[in-house]
């Protein structure tokens, strides 16, 4: 059983993704107070939003102690930050590699963005841990997932805010199936099938067919990086099975 941290909670940057949903439950078993933060800028994948709540109710029932540390859920309207990006998630424009050596799917800033509102949720609600799911391992290249970038970021929101606010970064360096095992070790299969049915990461926002990994195209970036990461943590249970 994970320490709780006494007199401190947390908000966690919550998009209803597979890997926003692990933080959640990470910070669940951590902190005696958890709120979740979700922004609408417009993404292509919007119906992302709409899973957070069922993510959010499935989890205070596998666990009475994280009903209890389950906070408020605050969603923020940042349309502005899809009216300056020409992306790949706010345009329905092909997904592809561009120039400059990144997906067309970055979209600039939006980390950036995404924890500075974070800090100023935080500062307002009296939550000194931030937590999101930003990972440097397994990821699509983003400049604004890198561990450098979050490090430095802390440094300046600390000091902007005169605060002491913790940027919690529980996946940077784990790959998707041991973001998988990591949810297992949280909340055994019944978090696994939770976050495997109910979350979203396909970036064209396609729902309907249950595959194996979860709902999505099966083609986009982001589907083939969670169906990878399934079939290895699949893989590693077998292997585990006859041992």
């Amino acid at each position: 059983m994970t320490t709780i941290s006494s007199g401190n909670g947390a908000l966690v940057v919550f998009s209803g993704g597979q890997d926003s949903a692990t933080c959640l439950a990470w910070a669940l078993d951590r902190f005696e107070r958890v709120e979740t933060l979700g922004f609408d800028y417009g993404q292509r994948h919007a119906v992302e939003l709409t899973c957070r709540d069922t993510l959010r109710k499935g989890m205070a029932a596998l666990d009475t102690d994280w009903a209890t540390r389950l906070g408020p859920d605050h969603t923020l309207d940042l349309a502005a930050l899809g009216h300056v990006s020409e992306t790949a998630l706010t345009r329905e424009t092909e997904i592809s590699m561009t120039e400059s050596g990144l997906p067309s799917t970055f979209v600039p800033g939006r980390n950036l963005i995404f924890l500075s509102f974070a800090a100023a949720l935080a500062y307002r609600r009296g939550l000194r841990h931030i937590v999101t799911g930003v990972c440097e391992t397994d990821y699509s290249g983003y400049p604004d997932c890198r561990d450098d970038t979050i490090k430095a970021l802390q440094v300046a929101l600390n000091l902007g805010m005169d605060s002491r606010f913790v940027l919690h970064t529980p996946l940077m360096w784990i790959d998707k199936a041991q973001t998988w095992a990591l949810a297992e070790s949280l909340g055994g299969k019944p978090l696994v099938t939770l976050i495997n049915h109910e979350s979203h990461s396909c970036y064209l926002g396609t729902r309907g067919t249950l595959h194996p990994w979860g709902h999505g195209c099966g083609t986009c970036p982001a589907c083939e990086l969670r169906r990878h990461g399934w079939e290895q943590y699949q893989a590693t249970l077998t292997g585990l099975s006859h041992a």
